[in-house]
């Protein structure tokens, strides 16, 4: 058993109309800065994981989507040093708006096969193969 905190983040695998998924680099300033990763955030507190990423694509992304359109994929289970990172995945190919940054972070549209060449954090990485074959 350890102390380790569990940490809750939803995560979302937005899928445009070629196929490609959206990946976010995390900016300098955060931990794991110009790892990439897909966009999602802390569940906070009351929150539903698909409310949580409601909210995180609009804050990030300033683009919307509905609990009906994220379908949910895997979950990561991945152990940092200092806390337990427990993230569903989902995928959503429809939502308004046209992603951009704003909060400093680069984007990039991938195709799945070509996802591997983006440097990701660790409880990422074990997403990639079963993302690249379900698309």
């Amino acid at each position: 058993m350890t102390d380790r905190k569990i940490v809750l983040v939803a995560a979302v695998a937005l899928i445009d109309p070629d196929g490609r998924v959206l990946l976010a680099q995390r900016p300098e300033g955060k931990s794991m800065a110009g790892l990439w990763e897909f966009p999602g955030g802390k569940v906070e507190t009351g929150e539903s994981p698909e409310t949580a990423l409601i909210r995180e694509l609009d804050e990030e992304l300033g683009i919307g989507t509905w609990q009906s359109c994220l379908a949910p994929l895997t979950f990561a289970s991945h152990a940092y040093d200092d806390f337990h990172l427990l993230m569903p995945l989902f995928a959503c190919r429809k939502w308004d708006g046209i992603p951009q940054s704003r909060e400093g972070q680069a984007l990039k549209w991938v195709a799945p096969h070509n996802l591997r060449e983006y440097p990701m954090p660790p409880a990422d990485v074990p997403l990639i193969p079963i993302l690249r074959d379900w698309l």
